[in-house]
């Protein structure tokens, strides 16, 4: 039977899907600017503000409510364009792009269109690989700037998008907020580390965002999102094939997931004689797959055309020159000194990076902790965290702060590692700072000598035959008294004593 467009096959395998096809990327990336008002008019920028309480005439697209440019936020746009190598516009001008929003209360996006504001740069992308860390150049065509949607708020269903939803709800203070897209060219050429070089290129470029303290870039909030294309052919030498857009992704780990489940889709369509529909489509963390949006218009169909209300923009040569002379060192050279600071082989540094823990250990350790102690938690307990709750690490709801006082707890004895895990729980759960979590759940390490002397003779007496052993010679035998009464004392023991308390009894 041949696969129509509207049937998906079980998944490819991915090593087979990549020994048979070449996939090629674009990424769209889209970054909400911190600036303290929205782009065409005054209204508050802050997140979590109560609903529709920033909004203004011009914002809701109210009759008679004309846009004014945001200065600070072409400024913002003229950074990053210089920043990520790109010319910058002598003259450029905003565009209409209608079609129907529900959360744009104009039923257009003010954008630009054929005239963007950078174009024409890159970005050099570090990637992890087997044989080392490899440099990609990514390609950058444009980037241009438009305002933000609001937000729907889909009441009802077990999805939260508007199928199967009871009812629908609309956030406006989110529409009109300064928004850039960064747009790739089409990345070729990466084979089977296509998903870690699009989770690499977000998080490079994440970082360059940071660097410049144009955006907050917290993906869990929204203000930093990822459109991913994928497409695949034969040969890198035949035409693209037909791409899929999968919207608004929103944290690193998504961005490697989503490219990966559409390689293998498209691989399976295209093997079982189907075909791959231009389309956009949605990512379900929690199934790690996506699924059909809408038909993905074309340039046309947005009907385009220059913004009536707006002048052109026309930066001038010396305000350019100037903004290139105030940028900061890029953010790879801190990272090089991080790394030589942090004695860092370039594997364990490219393992930061990937996982966007570069600056959660470097503020880690700037409130005290030592960089081993930062990377082993960052990089253990709460990267389990994150994955469990398929989110990024910057977006746990537990700071770099209360990082390094676990760290200091461990560290003087007041806690163990079991311990802290438990600390790092409850501090995760909301209920408060690392000390807090320590006197309420009670999980100060058990010191004492007389509590631990009786908790050993218990385990001993419990397990007589093992104590004949130990008293034999058979020291190894002390670990499971050991575990006995760590178990007893729900891990709070000093382990270390109580292996010398156990070793004593038994002479």
């Amino acid at each position: 039977m041949t696969v129509g467009a509207s049937v998906t096959p079980e998944l490819a395998d991915y090593d087979e899907a990549v020994a048979s096809y070449d996939p090629v990327l674009g990424l769209e990336v889209h970054v909400e600017l911190g600036t303290l008002s929205k782009m065409f008019c005054g209204c508050a920028t802050a997140f979590g503000a109560e609903l529709n309480t920033q909004v203004c005439p011009t914002c809701l697209g109210l009759p008679g409510s004309l846009p004014v440019l945001n200065q600070q936020a072409v400024e913002s746009t003229i950074r990053v364009g210089l920043a990520l190598g790109c010319d910058i516009a002598a003259w450029c001008r905003f565009a209409r792009k209608n079609y129907f929003y529900p959360d744009m209360p104009k039923n257009f996006q003010i954008s630009q269109y054929d005239e963007p504001l950078c174009t024409d740069g890159h970005l050099d992308v570090d990637v992890l690989t087997p044989a080392g860390t490899t440099t990609v150049r990514v390609e950058i065509e444009r980037v241009h700037m438009e305002e933000d949607t609001g937000k729907s708020l889909h009441v009802g269903g077990a999805t939260g998008r508007i199928h199967g939803a009871d009812y629908s709800l609309v956030d406006y203070n989110r529409a009109g907020i300064p928004l850039i897209e960064i747009v790739t060219k089409p990345i070729e050429g990466t084979g089977r580390l296509a998903p870690e070089l699009a989770r690499a290129y977000v998080t490079t470029l994440r970082e360059v965002m940071r660097n410049l303290d144009v955006s907050d870039v917290r993906m869990e909030q929204g203000s930093l999102r990822c459109d991913a294309n994928v497409s695949l052919r034969r040969s890198p030498s035949d035409p693209l094939g037909t791409r899929s857009e999968t919207k608004n992704v929103n944290s690193l780990r998504s961005v490697e997931r989503a490219v990966r489940h559409e390689i293998r889709r498209q691989a399976a369509l295209l093997d079982a004689g189907g075909r791959v529909v231009q389309e956009t489509r949605h990512w379900h963390e929690d199934t790690g797959s996506t699924t059909s949006g809408r038909s993905k218009e074309q340039a046309e169909d947005y009907r385009y055309f220059p913004e009536p209300d707006l002048v052109p923009v026309a930066p001038v040569a010396d305000w350019v020159e100037r903004l290139r002379s105030e940028l900061p060192a890029p953010a790879s050279v801190r990272r090089r000194e991080l790394q030589a600071r942090w004695g860092m082989s370039d594997p364990e540094m490219q393992t930061l990076v990937n996982a966007g823990a570069v600056d959660l250990v470097g503020d880690t350790v700037g409130a005290g902790a030592a960089v081993d102690a930062a990377r082993k938690w960052w990089l253990g307990e709460l990267a389990r965290h994150a994955n469990e709750r398929g989110t990024d690490l910057s977006a746990l709801p537990i700071t770099p702060a209360q990082v390094a006082r676990l760290v200091q707890l461990v560290e003087d004895g007041t806690l163990n590692d079991q311990l802290a895990r438990q600390v790092i729980e409850g501090v995760l759960a909301g209920e408060g700072e690392p000390d807090q979590v320590v006197e309420r759940r009670g999980l100060a390490v058990v010191s004492d000598d007389a509590a631990l002397t009786a908790a050993v003779d218990e385990a001993l007496a419990a397990d007589p035959e093992v104590a004949e052993k130990i008293r034999g010679g058979k020291v190894a035998a002390a670990g499971a008294i050991v575990g006995a009464v760590m178990r007893a004392t729900r891990g709070q023991a000093d382990a270390g004593r109580v292996r010398e308390l156990v070793l004593e009894r038994c002479t």
